[in-house]
């Protein structure tokens, strides 16, 4: 049996402007070397929305007198499945199942890599990731976004918020709340959190562009983030 991982590949270093290729290019090629150098495991990867699901939703706030919630989750939704499209077509050697939108429909993962997006409104694709760790069996979710690690509190609003490495589901649930917010800048979304916790899922939250850092994850070595659960 292949052992699975999940990551949650944050929109924010997919295309936190536009498409960075050269991170793109170095993370195809290192989830290349480990899927060859670790032939009994496999890759769920869930995209996130990044700088598309921004600028759209932005636009959809200034020309609408009443912007609704599920409207904008919408709009970040199609923007997660743009991210999603690039990175199985940059996959498509490793991986036979289209792009996942849903993932409870009934689909087989029998190669070495699935790709996955967004699904539906009321949390964003952290909580996707969840229900794929779930159904797929893997104990833990890389998130990977563009921070080292989870703060005690927003550190671009608190200048005294210190950086953690292991939290408790309880406490890291204090710092995120359980309300979800389309656009909300947190590092593993409250309903996913949830999800999570109820599940006993393991979340490392980390700075994805560390390639480094990342394969260290990937191999059970040392590494630099937060560790959640």
């Amino acid at each position: 049996m292949l052992h699975t991982t999940v990551l949650s590949l944050g929109g924010s270093i997919i295309s936190p402007k536009e498409v960075d290729i050269p991170f793109l290019t170095q993370f195809v090629a290192a989830m290349g070397r480990y899927l060859t150098e670790h032939e009994h495991t496999r890759l769920i990867i869930v995209t996130g929305g990044g700088s598309p699901a921004r600028v759209y939703q932005q636009a959809y706030k200034e020309i609408c007198d009443d912007p609704v919630d599920e409207q904008l989750d919408l709009i970040g939704i199609a923007a997660t499945r743009l991210n999603g499209s690039l990175l199985r077509a940059l996959f498509d050697s490793y991986c036979d199942t289209e792009l996942v939108t849903d993932p409870t429909a009934d689909f087989e993962f029998n190669s070495r890599v699935l790709i996955a997006s967004g699904w539906k409104p009321g949390f964003s694709s952290d909580t996707d990731a969840v229900y794929l760790a779930k159904r797929f069996h893997s104990p833990l979710i890389i998130n990977l976004s563009n921070v080292k690690k989870v703060y005690s509190a927003d550190p671009n609003i608190d200048p005294n918020a210190t950086p953690i490495d292991m939290v408790s589901w309880v406490d890291f649930r204090k710092l995120v709340g359980d309300t979800w917010k389309p656009g909300a800048n947190l590092p593993f979304d409250p309903i996913a959190s949830k999800e999570a916790q109820q599940s006993s899922l393991r979340v490392i939250c980390t700075d994805g562009r560390d390639i480094e850092n990342l394969m260290a994850i990937l191999r059970g070595d040392h590494f630099e983030g937060t560790v959640i659960g």
